[in-house]
C-alpha cells in the first residue's frame, strides 16, 4: 500500500484541504488524518484577480498579469499546508503528494484547462514526489477533464450497503454528481454549487457565504428566476459535461430587487433544482444520494435537495462515515497513486474521454 497526501483548493476559494490515505489505487486500505489551511481575505482577493485574468487565457502555459504571482502563492500555500500537516500529525513517511492546483479557466470545448500551481517546485520544496496536472491529458484527447473524483467516489461506495443506484453529489463552487451501480461510474457537473450563493453574499453583505443557510432559510424562492436559468442549454445536455466556475455568473449580478434572504433562497433553490434536472440524464434514477463538499453543511440546501430528489434518500457524507470536507483532498491522494501506477483516472462516461485514460504528471524532487 502507498501512503499518499492529497491537496485540494476548490472553486469556493476558501483554502487548502489536506488528507492522508493508504491505497494501492484500487482499494482504500486506511484513512489518515485531515487538515486545512484557510485563505485570508487578501489571499482570496489575489485568487479572484487570477480568475479574472485566467478567463482571458488561450495558452495553458502563459501566466500574464497577476497569474504569475498567484501561481507562486498557490504553490507556497500548498507547501505550507503539507509542512504543517506533517508536523502536527508527526508523519515522516509519505510516498507521494497529489496536487490539483487552482483552476483559473476550464473551457474543454476549446481544449483548454489551466490549474495554476508549480508541481516541480512543490516537489523540490517538500522533497517528495508530486503528481499534478491531472486534467490536461483528458482535455487534449477531447474529454471534459472533469469531474475527476468519480473513480474515488466509486471506491468509497463499495463500503456502503445503501440502495442502488447511488449518487454521490459534491457541492463545491460547482456541483458534480457520480452515479454508481456496479460498472464504470457515470458522472458530470450538474450546475452551480456554492459559487453563486457565495458571490451574492459577498456582494450584498461582505460575508463570504450564507453560513448554515441562515439567510436562505428566511427567504422566498423566486421559481420564475430558477426556471429561467434552467432554460440554459447546459441543462439539456447528456452526461458527461462540465462547467467553468463563472459559467453562470450571468444568473447572479447581485440580483437587484431581491432582498438578501430572497436572493440566497433563490440561488440555493437553483443549485438544488439543477441537481434534480440531471436525474433524467442518468442511466437510472438514484435511490440514495450522499452529499459532500461545503454544501453538506448547509441545512437549507440539504432540505431543498431532499424535497427535489424525493423519494430518494438524501444524507450527508459525514452521516455515512465519510469526511464531507476532505473527500476531494482524499480523492487527489487516490488519483496520485493511480497516476503513479499508470491506472486510468478518467473514463468515457465520466469525462467523455475516448477511452479510459491515465492522467497526471509526476514531478520528483
Amino acid at each position: 500500500m502507498v501512503r499518499a497526501i492529497g491537496l485540494m483548493s476548490g472553486t469556493s476559494l476558501d483554502g487548502v484541504d489536506v488528507a492522508l490515505i493508504e491505497t494501492d489505487g484500487e482499494r482504500i486500505a486506511a484513512f489518515g488524518p485531515v487538515g486545512y489551511r484557510p485563505y485570508s481575505e487578501s489571499e482570496r482577493d489575489l485568487l479572484r484577480a487570477a480568475l479574472a485574468e485566467g478567463a482571458k487565457l488561450n495558452d495553458r502555459w502563459a501566466r500574464p498579469g497577476v497569474l504569475k504571482e498567484a501561481e507562486a502563492f498557490v504553490t507556497a500555500a500548498h507547501a505550507e499546508a503539507v509542512e504543517t500537516f506533517l508536523r502536527d500529525n508527526s508523519i515522516a513517511d509519505v510516498d507521494i503528494v497529489g496536487f490539483h492546483g487552482q483552476t483559473v479557466i476550464h473551457r474543454p470545448e476549446l481544449r483548454l484547462t489551466v490549474q495554476i500551481g508549480d508541481g516541480p517546485a512543490l516537489a523540490r520544496r517538500l522533497k517528495l514526489p508530486v503528481a499534478y496536472d491531472f486534467r490536461a491529458a483528458d482535455v487534449a484527447a477531447g474529454g471534459q477533464g472533469a469531474p475527476l473524483v468519480p473513480i474515488f467516489h466509486q471506491a468509497l461506495a463499495r463500503g456502503l450497503s445503501h440502495a442502488h443506484p447511488m449518487a454521490v453529489l459534491n457541492v463545491g463552487g460547482v456541483a458534480n454528481v457520480t452515479w454508481v451501480d456496479g460498472g464504470d461510474p457515470v458522472a458530470c457537473d450538474t450546475g452551480p454549487g456554492n459559487a453563486l450563493i457565495d458571490d451574492f453574499m459577498r456582494a450584498r453583505t461582505g460575508l463570504p457565504l450564507d453560513r448554515d443557510g441562515d439567510q436562505a432559510s428566511r427567504g422566498r424562492v423566486d421559481e420564475t428566476f430558477v426556471a429561467r436559468v434552467l432554460d440554459h442549454p447546459f441543462f439539456d445536455q447528456h452526461c458527461p459535461k462540465s462547467l467553468d466556475r463563472n459559467a453562470f455568473a450571468f444568473a447572479n449580478i447581485d440580483l437587484p430587487g431581491f432582498t438578501v434572504a430572497d436572493g440566497a433562497a433563490t440561488l440555493s433553490a437553483l443549485t438544488a433544482a439543477s441537481v434534480a434536472r440531471v436525474v433524467p440524464h442518468l442511466p437510472a434514477t438514484p435511490k440514495s444520494w450522499i452529499v459532500c463538499g461545503g454544501g453538506a453543511h448547509n441545512p437549507t440546501l440539504m432540505r431543498m435537495l431532499t424535497e427535489r430528489l424525493a423519494p430518494a434518500t438524501v444524507e450527508t457524507a459525514n452521516a455515512v462515515g465519510w469526511s464531507a470536507d476532505s473527500i476531494e483532498a482524499q480523492a487527489f491522494a487516490y488519483l496520485a497513486v493511480r497516476t503513479l501506477n499508470d491506472l486510468p483516472i478518467t473514463f468515457p462516461k465520466t469525462t467523455g474521454a475516448p477511452q479510459p485514460m491515465s492522467g497526471g504528471v509526476v514531478a520528483r524532487p
